[in-house]
């Protein structure tokens, strides 16, 4: 069955996450191909949901999506304006002084905004900076002006107060459109949305939006199943030896496809209607074995994305996040969008 990508609940999620922000305008962030998902079958979805702003990372992100979308959307690059970056069509998020400059000589008149940091210091001119050439900057007139929260996930974290108060005050008097949430701002509350809000991973089912919709569904085919007797083991390594009479299946994908080797035998499963099925041995680069003794039959196919393990689910046994879940997914397997 291969990777299932819910379309209607990607869009789901980006309307329940904007009537969440009802004074804001919604954009969508569909960077890193729409999180591993596809963006070019993403982003006109979310247009014709009534999404008209979209973020990327990087110039050629933007690129291969401006032929998905109508004229009017708008797509704003992270990046800003790197050198030789073709930016014909796109909206370069500027983050520095020496970008400001390059910009406003290479593209003047054209569209641009900023971003500022507001303290989690990567991207983003920092106060003094922004001082020295603010009356500059707003007199070529940003789209908008933003920042991005460190600590949004963790709602009682000091550093969003934090963040909040440096934003206003470097933002005071712009009379511009300003942004400072993201996913996890949104659910923040309020205070935090300012003019336009950027859903990215809760458009995706991942945390911190508890209330998303599956979107995902990752189903691997099982290729072979063997029995193991006690102390025989499993893989590469000879991590798992069997304890007592089991049934293992083999099934085709690996670390090549984006399942992490840190999930083998890490109390990840793989899944058929319901019944977890662990995973044992080493995730190698094309196979993962699973202990499927519990099934009276073995399907096809078994799932490891699913209703019983969602991707933040996944990720805590791999001890990682949702978002490199979802990105590490490969072009190998077979796509179909419902």
């Amino acid at each position: 069955m291969g990777l299932q990508i819910d379309i209607a609940a990607i869009v789901a999620n980006w309307k329940a996450l904007a009537a969440r922000a009802p004074g804001a305008r919604a954009a969508a962030v569909v960077k890193a191909d729409g999180y591993g998902l596809g963006a070019s079958r993403i982003v006109p979805a979310l247009y014709q949901a009534g999404a008209r702003d979209f973020f990327v990372a990087l110039a050629k992100e933007g690129r291969a999506i401006r032929p998905h979308l109508p004229d009017d959307a708008t797509i704003n690059v992270l990046s800003g304006h790197m050198p030789g970056a073709d930016l014909d069509g796109l909206v370069p998020v500027l983050n520095s002084a020496e970008q400001f400059f390059r910009d406003r000589a290479i593209r003047p008149g054209a569209r641009f905004a900023i971003q500022l940091d507001s303290g989690m210091n990567r991207l983003g001119m920092e106060a003094a900076e922004w001082a020295a050439i603010r009356a500059e900057v707003l007199d070529a007139g940003p789209d908008f002006i933003m920042s991005h929260l460190a600590c949004a996930d963790e709602p009682d974290h000091p550093a969003n107060a934090t963040q909040l108060a440096a934003f206003r005050a470097m933002t005071d008097g712009c009379n511009v459109p300003l942004s400072l949430a993201a996913t996890g701002g949104i659910l923040l509350g309020p205070e935090y949305h300012f003019d336009l809000v950027r859903p990215g991973v809760g458009l995706y089912g991942g945390m911190p939006f508890a209330d998303a919709q599956q979107v995902v569904r990752l189903s691997l085919p099982v290729i072979q199943t063997r029995p193991v007797a006690p102390d025989e083991f499993v893989g590469y390594g000879a991590t798992w030896t069997a304890t007592a009479p089991r049934r293992i299946a083999t099934v085709a994908a690996g670390y090549a496809d984006g399942i992490l080797r840190a999930l083998s035998s890490s109390g990840a499963s793989l899944y058929a209607d319901g019944i977890a099925c662990p995973i044992v041995g080493r995730v190698s680069m094309d196979l993962v074995t699973a202990d499927v003794t519990e099934l009276r039959t073995v399907p096809d196919h078994l799932d490891l994305i699913c209703v019983e393990q969602p991707i933040d689910m996944l990720a805590d046994h791999a001890g990682t996040i949702g978002y490199e879940i979802l990105t590490a997914l490969r072009q190998r397997y077979e796509r179909v969008y419902l």
